[in-house]
């Protein structure tokens, strides 16, 4: 992983990218992680975009508070209330 200082990140952002599929490229100031720049060859869009979105990682932390607090249900159980066998069904 390679840190640069945020006062001696004098490169354009292209030329950062470059060095990202080598490692990590980490922008830190005074010792805190500001930024990151990371390969994202196994990761598409959505995914980058639902876990930096604030709006659903709040419904998350909600979903797992309620779910702390009043339990759940199994996935087994789940398919057991809507009859699933595990097998996909395609109806027309």
């Amino acid at each position: 992983m390679k840190k640069i200082d945020l006062h001696e990140a004098t490169e354009s952002l292209a030329e950062y990218v470059k060095h990202v599929e080598d490692e990590p490229v980490i922008i830190v100031h005074k010792g805190v992680a500001l930024a990151a720049l990371i390969p994202l060859s196994d990761v598409d869009y959505e995914t980058v975009e639902l876990s930096t979105n604030p709006k659903f990682i709040a419904m998350l932390e909600r979903s797992r508070a309620r779910h702390k607090a009043e339990g759940g249900i199994s996935s087994e159980e789940v398919r057991r209330r809507f009859g699933a066998n595990g097998e996909s069904e395609i109806t027309a």
